[in-house]
C-alpha cells in the first residue's frame, strides 16, 4: 500500500475510533499507557493498536513507519478534536446524532465480527454448496441472441420473416432489451440458470444455428431466441472457489441471524 493511500486508510478509520472518548474516558489513558500527551490530555495506546490491527488485516506490516504514522495521524486528530471542542461541537444538535451513529457501527461491527467468529462456516457446508451450485450450472454454456417484443403476435411476425431469410440481427433492431438490440441481440455466453426458466427450457432444446419457431412468453414479454453455439462450461476448481463462497456463505448467515433478531424485536 503506498504512502498516500496509508494515510487515507488511517484517517478513515480513526475518524470511526475517536467517537469512543466522546462517551467514556479511556482507562488506559489514565493509567499512563498512551503514545503521546498532547496539551496535557493523553492519547491511550490501545487506540494506537486498533488501528495497526486493522491495517494488519488488510495486509500492511506492522512496521515502525506505519506506527510512526499511526502516531502522527492520532495526535493530528487529537489536536483538532481539541480545537472542535473548544467550540462546542460536541454538544451541537447537528453534531450529536453523527456521533450516536458513529458509535452504533463501531459497536454493530465488533458484535458482527464476533459472531462471525463464533459461527464460522465449516468445510463440509462450503463443499455442499460448490457441489449444488456445480449442479445449477450444468456442464455448457450457451451463446444465444434473442429478440424480445412485447406481443405474442409481434413475435410470431418475426419469426415468419425468418422462416423467409431476413437476418436475426437486422430484426433484433426492434428488441425491447437495449443491451441486446444494437448486438444484433447477442447475450453473450451463459450457462441456462442465468436465464428466467422459460427462456432456458426453450434455449437448451435448440440445435446450433436454429431459431424457436414458437414465441417464448416470459415475465418479461414474448422472446424469439436463436443459438449461435455452445461449448463446455468451466468451472473454478473447490479451491479457487472456497474463499469466495466462504464469505458468501458468512454473509448470508449474518443476514438470516439480523432478520431472525428482527423478527423477535419488539418494535412500535
Amino acid at each position: 500500500m503506498n504512502r498516500a493511500l496509508l494515510r487515507s486508510s488511517l484517517f478513515a478509520l480513526a475518524a470511526v475510533l475517536s467517537v469512543a472518548p466522546v462517551f467514556a474516558k479511556d482507562a488506559a489513558a489514565q493509567a499512563g499507557d498512551t503514545v503521546a500527551t498532547v496539551n496535557g490530555k493523553a492519547i491511550p495506546k490501545s487506540r494506537a493498536d486498533a488501528l495497526i490491527a486493522a491495517q494488519a488485516a488488510q495486509g500492511q506490516a506492522d512496521t515502525p513507519e506505519l506506527r510512526k504514522m499511526v502516531r502522527e495521524e492520532l495526535v493530528r486528530r487529537e489536536i483538532l478534536s481539541q480545537e472542535s471542542a473548544k467550540l462546542g461541537y460536541e454538544k451541537k444538535p447537528s453534531i450529536l446524532p453523527q456521533l450516536m451513529l458513529a458509535k452504533q457501527s463501531v459497536l454493530i461491527n465488533a458484535y458482527v465480527s464476533d459472531y462471525v467468529r463464533s459461527h464460522p462456516i465449516s468445510e463440509e457446508a462450503i463443499k455442499k454448496e460448490y457441489e449444488i451450485i456445480k449442479l445449477q450450472l450444468g456442464d455448457k454454456e450457451y451463446k444465444v441472441r434473442h429478440i424480445l417484443v412485447e406481443k405474442e403476435d409481434d413475435a410470431k411476425d418475426i419469426i415468419a420473416k425468418l422462416q423467409k431469410g431476413e437476418k436475426f440481427e437486422e430484426l433484433a433492431k426492434q428488441s425491447k432489451d437495449p443491451g441486446s438490440r444494437e448486438r444484433g441481440g447477442e447475450l453473450g455466453w451463459a450457462a441456462p440458470s442465468n436465464y428466467v426458466k422459460p427462456f432456458s427450457a426453450a434455449m437448451t432444446k435448440l440445435e446450433k444455428g436454429k431459431f424457436t419457431e414458437a414465441p417464448v412468453k416470459s415475465d418479461f414479454g414474448y422472446h424469439v431466441i436463436m443459438l449461435d453455439d455452445t461449448r463446455e462450461l468451466k468451472l473454478p476448481s473447490y479451491d479457487e472457489a472456497k474463499p469466495q463462497l466462504s464469505q458468501r456463505m458468512q454473509q448470508q448467515l449474518v443476514e438470516k441471524h439480523i432478520a431472525d433478531l428482527r423478527a423477535k424485536a419488539k418494535v412500535d
